[in-house]
């Protein structure tokens, strides 16, 4: 393989500031492959908390023996290099039998025009051929956090025997709270997997009418008053109304105690959602204590207890996949709603982040995508 080569890769120096910048890459070493990136996703809920400087990492060090973040240890700080876990890269030179030359690859290494891989160490998901690549940016990471929330939902009913994605959803009344990205790839994944019916709620309106638009029924909670729909919606006696299962996707305190007010009695919020505050707003000694409720937090870190050994990061992966051939062409016309070159990724982060853009999903192109 070729010795080293240049590499384009997005910083983030300071809060608010950004810029791509050149490096050289070093050559590979045995057994590893090089892929060049076609397309990039931007996470917009986790990305902009590095850019805004409100990540939990720049100002207190995570302790994976204790499992607490400690601020009497020194924090990341920036600059943040490469951040991002969206990318789709073709293989471009390689010396190992697990890819081929040309082989698509799903990765989460962050948003540069390159990367080197090391089978051995590295995560990546070689992409069927009749699958966009652009939807590829779902294959590796964000789609698998989504599938996981299902997965937990799955363990709430049947434990450690949840052999199927949807054992938690098949013939039950589904709110999905918060329609940006992960809300609605969760909506779409309850309704594959045989949900009963599927609720949205949000307070934009142009993620209700990308939920609309994917086929999903969509509540307008811009009063905060979608909890009371769900309720007159699904009344099964005069004292059990609401939903079997909320997935809270929206990033802020007030959703996720909007999500508590929607559930039945016993019911289970699954929280997909990432804070970056306190929470004032949520009285755990209202809805929560009274009606018996539980908070499940689903993150990719880990499945839920008990079943490791059936899922794993590449069965979250191949789930996505399939609900990419389902619905895969309704998710590219009205999920992705910004294709930007990689070099206006700093402009973009800027207006996403002083609300002068609005996107859903944005997706950076890279060079090499222009070269077919």
């Amino acid at each position: 393989m070729a010795d080293r080569r240049a590499v384009q890769v997005l910083v983030i120096e300071q809060p608010h500031v950004a810029r791509l910048i050149d490096e050289e890459e070093p050559a590979p070493a045995d057994g590893q492959f090089r892929v060049e990136t076609l397309y990039s996703g931007l996470s917009a809920g986790t990305e902009l908390t590095w850019f805004k400087g409100t990540n939990p990492y720049l100002h207190a060090a995570w302790d994976p023996r204790l499992g607490v973040f400690r601020r009497d240890r020194q924090a990341a700080g920036f600059p943040v290099r490469a951040p991002g876990y969206m990318e789709v890269g073709r293989v471009s030179e390689t010396g190992t039998d697990a890819v081929a030359l040309g082989d698509l690859v799903a990765m989460a290494y962050g948003h540069k025009t390159a990367h080197t891989v090391d089978p051995l160490n590295d995560r990546f998901v070689p992409l069927p051929p009749e699958l966009d690549p652009m939807l590829g940016v779902y294959v590796a990471h964000m789609g698998p956090i989504c599938a996981n929330g299902l997965l937990h939902a799955a363990a709430e009913v049947a434990g450690p025997g949840a052999l199927r994605l949807g054992d938690g959803v098949r013939g039950r009344q589904v709110l999905v709270t918060g329609a940006g990205v992960i809300g609605l790839l969760v909506a779409l994944f309850a309704r594959h997997h045989g949900a009963a019916e599927v609720l949205v709620a949000d307070a934009t309106p142009k993620r209700l009418e990308a939920a609309r638009a994917l086929g999903l029924e969509a509540v307008d909670d811009a009063e905060a008053t979608a909890w009371r729909v769900v309720k007159e919606r699904w009344r099964r006696d005069p004292t059990d109304c609401g939903a079997d299962v909320v997935f809270q996707c929206r990033g802020r305190t007030a959703a996720l105690a909007a999500a508590l007010r929607s559930l039945r009695p016993q019911g289970t919020v699954i929280d997909l959602a990432f804070y970056q505050g306190g929470a004032p707003d949520l009285a755990l000694g209202e809805e929560f204590h009274h009606n018996g409720l539980t908070i499940r937090c689903a993150q990719i870190g880990r499945v839920p207890r008990g079943l490791a050994h059936l899922w794993d990061r590449r069965r979250l992966a191949a789930e996505t996949v399939e609900l990419l051939r389902a619905d895969g062409p309704a998710i590219r016309e009205h999920l992705v709603t910004d294709l930007v070159p990689l070099a206006d990724a700093p402009a973009l982060l800027a207006d996403v982040a002083a609300r002068r853009r609005h996107v859903i999903q944005a997706v950076f192109a890279c060079p090499a995508a222009d070269r077919g």
